[in-house]
Order: C-alpha cells, then structure tokens, then sequence
C-alpha cells in the first residue's frame, strides 16, 4: 500500500475488481493505492467498529449504507488499537459530524492512518456484483496510483488471494495483558488472541470474569499457567485451513476438559478440532442484521457477523467426534450457514457471530452467560492438571 494524505475532494479514484469491473468515483481517506479482497457490509452503524475489527484484515470493506460519516470518529469506540480494514468504500461520505461526541472527521481519520478510501461510488451495485460474482481481489487507486486500466486490472490479479491466508498472529497482540474483573472477581478466563476485539473481555469483564489474553502463538503451558476456569478462542481474519497451531491448542484444551467458549474464528478453529471441514462463503456474512436460529430454545437472534468462511458439518444429526458428540446449535436463517457448535459430553461451544456486537444488536449477550454458567458447574478439579 501506498498513500498520501493530501486534500481528496477533488483528486478521481477507481476502484477495480479482478473480474475487469471498474467503479470510478473521488479519493476518500488517504490518496495512493491498495489491495485486498472486496466485502460487502450491510451495517446501518458502527462504521467505527467495523473499520477497527481486526477480523477485517486485508479486506476492502464496501458499505451497503449510502451515507457513512455521520457521527465522526472518537477515541471511545474504537475495537482495537488501530484501523484494520485495506480499503473502505461509500457512496455519500458525510460533509460535517453531527455527533457531540466526535472528535474529528471519518476522512480524517482514514487519512491520518493511511487507509485508501474511495466515495462516490454506487455501492447497490457494487454490492449486487460481489453478492452475483462473489467476494474477489480489488484494488483502489486515486492520485499519481491511476494508470491506464489495463495496468491496474493487472495489479489487482498480482495481489493474494483471501484463500489460504494466515492472519491471525499479524493481528493478534505480541505480549499477553489482563482486563480485570468489574466488581467482585468470580473466574479466570485465558482468552487466545487470533483477532480479539476490544469488547469482548469487556464483555467477560462485566460477569466478573478476569481475562488474561494470550497471543496468537501462545502454548498449552502458557494458557494453563494462568490457572484457568475457562478458555476463550476469539474471532479473528484469514483462512482457518491454515490455522494448524490454533487447532492444536483447542485440542489440548479439549482434552483436559476445560470450560471453552469461541467466537467467529474460535467456532471454525472448533470445528476443525472436532474433525469437519471448513469452507470459503461466495460472499460471506457481514453486517449487524443476521438472523439466527438458536436451535438449542428455538429463538431467533438479529446478529452481528464478520466471516467469509464457515463449518461443514450436518444439520440433521448428531455426530460423533474424538471429544463426543457434538452438534450444530445455531444455524442462519438466510442460508442454512452453520453458526455454532456444541459438544454434548463436554463443557464446549462456540458461535460463528459476534455476541459482544458493540455497535449491534444485543440479542446474543445471554451467551456469556452461558460462559459463565458452564464454569459454575464444572468441577475444577481435572480442569487444570
């Protein structure tokens, strides 16, 4: 990637995918050039969020919401320490921030950390491409980047497949922290960092729960060292078939009994420890309005989702892995995508969507409750040897 952060209001963009389309429309952001994969979001808020969620890593980021910018951009919001997105796509970008808590301007931000953005652009039919065509490689030019587009359509097909990518240790923290318990500390939860966001200790926080997050690369001796009544595998960007070291670790952790909890990446990382397969979306799920079927109480839950690959695993039975049984909990309604797991005859589960949902919808907060209740009943003895 290559940027600078000139004025952009004037300055062409073209966005090009690799099937040849070409979208052309005005810098937004920073001015150069990027590439990654072509998503699309169908969030009505939460651009703040969405920009700063790590499993959005090396992904070009289209908002099906025309006007994006509105309330600005804070210091409070933020899901991690900087902006993961490749590019960022709208259509009307927002003049002036109407929000009496923002600090500076969307564009602003985008530029100050190097993100190339393009407006202007008609995003329904982006949008309507991507979800005929599916997600593909992309890239985004303004500035002295714009060449002829034949040159540019070259670019893009010389850039790296989503496919096969291993992300998470490029996300995930280097050194391990805490986030201490709210109140009265009632638990100890390693939570394996493959992408975490912000909110999702906070979330474990407000149930008392003290979260010791382990880098991406961490060992079953350093998971067990923090004496845990739980482990957590978080979300996280990049293809879980390469994701070998994670398994791994799921494994041991599923050997020893352990309470264990995934989110996102964590639910592909458990299906994999349990034997099935995982498989590329045509365009995968993201935005704060999928519905899912909770097949354990028959509910339905409007979620948040980011992930653009999934668990092979039937719907129609129970099946028996090398931990149990095992059965899938959640299903999307849309499209029958598998969006949670359960082992029956041990203490774990996991969700392919995202529960902490900051800027979404709060339907599936009840699963950290779940968490928790699994650790209340667990015997602890056996968890940690």
């Amino acid at each position: 990637m290559t940027t600078s952060t000139r004025g952009t209001t004037r300055v062409p963009a073209v966005l090009v995918l690799e099937d040849g389309r070409i979208f052309r429309g005005r810098a937004y952001g920073a001015v150069g050039e990027t590439f990654g994969e072509a998503v699309f979001s169908t969030g009505m808020t939460g651009y703040q969020e969405t920009l700063t969620d790590p499993s959005y890593h090396r992904q070009v980021v289209v908002m099906t919401a025309p006007h994006v910018g509105n309330t600005g951009v804070n210091d409070e919001d933020m899901e991690s320490r900087r902006i993961w997105v490749s590019g960022y796509v709208v259509r009307d970008p927002a003049r002036v921030p109407s929000s009496w808590r923002s600090t500076r301007t969307l564009d602003e931000e985008l530029a100050a950390q190097g993100v190339v953005g393009v407006s202007g652009v008609d995003t329904r039919a982006l949008t309507r491409h991507l979800r005929e065509r599916g997600a593909m490689r992309v890239g985004i030019f303004s500035g002295d980047a714009v060449r002829d587009d034949a040159a540019l359509l070259a670019r893009v097909r010389e850039a790296p497949e989503m496919k096969g990518a291993d992300l998470s240790a490029e996300v995930a923290t280097t050194e391990p922290y805490v986030v201490p318990a709210i109140g009265e500390k009632k638990f100890t939860v390693a939570a394996v960092d493959l992408g975490i966001k912000g909110m999702t200790p906070q979330r474990m926080a407000e149930r008392g729960i003290e979260v010791h997050v382990l880098p991406a690369t961490a060992t079953v001796d350093d998971v067990y060292a923090v004496n845990p009544d739980g482990v957590f595998f978080s979300n996280g960007p990049g293809d879980p078939a390469t994701a070998d070291h994670p398994v791994a670790l799921m494994r041991a952790v599923l050997e020893r009994g352990t309470p264990l909890f995934g989110i996102c990446f964590g639910n592909q990382i458990l299906g994999r420890a349990l034997g099935f397969g995982t498989y590329k979306l045509k365009y995968g799920h993201r935005g704060i309005n999928q519905p899912v079927q909770d097949r354990t109480t028959g509910k339905v839950e409007v979620t948040a989702h980011n992930h653009g690959f999934a668990v092979d695993a039937p719907l129609d039975k129970v099946s028996d892995t090398p931990f149990g049984r095992a059965e899938v909990s959640h299903v999307c309604l849309n499209d029958n995508v598998v969006e949670g797991l359960q082992l029956l005859d041990k203490p774990a589960f996991s969700v392919q969507y995202h529960p902490e949902a900051a800027a979404g919808p709060h339907d599936a907060a009840y699963l950290f409750d779940r968490f928790t209740s699994l650790m209340s009943t667990v015997p602890m003895e056996g968890q940690r040897a």
